[in-house]
């Protein structure tokens, strides 16, 4: 069984508000692209056929795609505040909800967080578990510039921890979008500098060893991370900033992490394999902003078990499947 771990909700209702609420200026491509801008970056897109379901699932069939599991994109519900971020989240997790009840044997949840107010998280995690069925959670790399290692979100993690619930990093925009003016760069080299930056932080900040029972998975195949590695290692054995809150090298948080394969290229996901292992790498296609096959796996060079394992079989085991 092929499972999908990076795969998207796209929703018109959340559309339009994103657009109402930030002003956004739309632009229509050639190629049908519907662009959502503000000063002069893309920070969420769509094309008609994301809407139909479907047309995915013909997708899926044809891609050889057992399930997916869906979250919603960046910038998530982060950009609302206070009562409108719990209705947006709610919004959005109901209508998630929805599609997977519709199709239970192709589709999973992860509950979008309204993460500015942790009591309201708090309250929709249980939520979203106990009465929507979702199987984890997705959590921005930042929160609205918030960063996670900040102690306000310390009861979340402790949640999360106690359910050992996966929790499915996505990337969002950096808070500080300086040098990254045009060519579309705050999608291109942007959400990959920040989820590096939110991975280093929550280990040089002791979330991982204080909180040790949770799947953490981390989107295009973590960013920069795994290639910083003896960077961060260095920094832990020279700075004690670095190892104010942990016990151990960096590089033995990152192995015990997950690392979804939305990465595609051959060399970084042969590092990456490398560096942790095939039980560590979980399938994923960005879908439907990519829309990736299974090849970027299937021709790895490794074993027919291994390549199971990517595939489907570690998702299965830590998403309950």
């Amino acid at each position: 069984m092929n499972i999908d771990v990076h795969s998207h909700i796209v929703n018109g209702a959340y559309l339009d508000d994103l657009v109402s609420t930030l002003r956004l200026d739309t632009e229509t491509t050639e190629d049908g692209k519907r662009l959502f801008r503000k000063d002069g970056s893309t920070i969420a897109w769509s094309r008609r056929d994301m809407f139909d379901i479907d047309h995915r699932l013909r997708d899926m069939d044809r891609k050889d795609i057992s399930v997916r599991i869906l979250s919603l994109s960046a910038p998530n519900v982060y950009l609302w505040n206070g009562a409108d971020q719990v209705a947006a989240a709610r919004r959005i997790n109901d209508a998630l909800a929805d599609v997977c009840r519709r199709h239970p044997d192709r589709f999973v949840g992860l509950a979008s967080l309204p993460l500015k107010d942790i009591e309201g998280s708090l309250a929709e995690l249980d939520r979203c578990v106990n009465g929507l069925g979702m199987k984890g959670v997705i959590i921005g790399s930042n929160i609205d510039g918030l960063q996670l290692d900040n102690p306000r979100f310390d009861p979340v993690w402790a949640k999360i921890n106690a359910l050992r619930l996966p929790v499915f990093e996505h990337p969002m925009f950096p808070s500080n979008s300086a040098g990254l003016e045009g060519f579309e760069l705050p999608l291109r080299l942007g959400l990959i500098f920040d989820t590096t930056l939110v991975a280093t932080r929550l280990i040089y900040s002791g979330v991982f060893a204080r909180y040790p029972n949770f799947p953490y998975i981390m989107a295009h195949t973590g960013g920069a991370l795994l290639m910083a590695l003896e960077r961060l290692d260095n920094g832990y054995r020279l700075f004690p900033d670095c190892r104010r809150y942990i016990a151990k090298l960096p590089s033995e948080y990152a192995k015990q992490l997950y690392y979804d394969t939305t990465a595609f290229d051959q060399k970084a996901l042969t590092f990456a394999l490398d560096a942790v292992g095939p039980q560590q790498l979980l399938f994923g296609t960005d879908d439907p902003f990519i829309g990736a096959d299974t090849s970027h796996v299937t021709t790895l060079p490794v074993s027919a078990a291994d390549k199971q394992l990517i595939l489907g079989a570690n998702a299965a085991r830590l998403f309950g499947l």
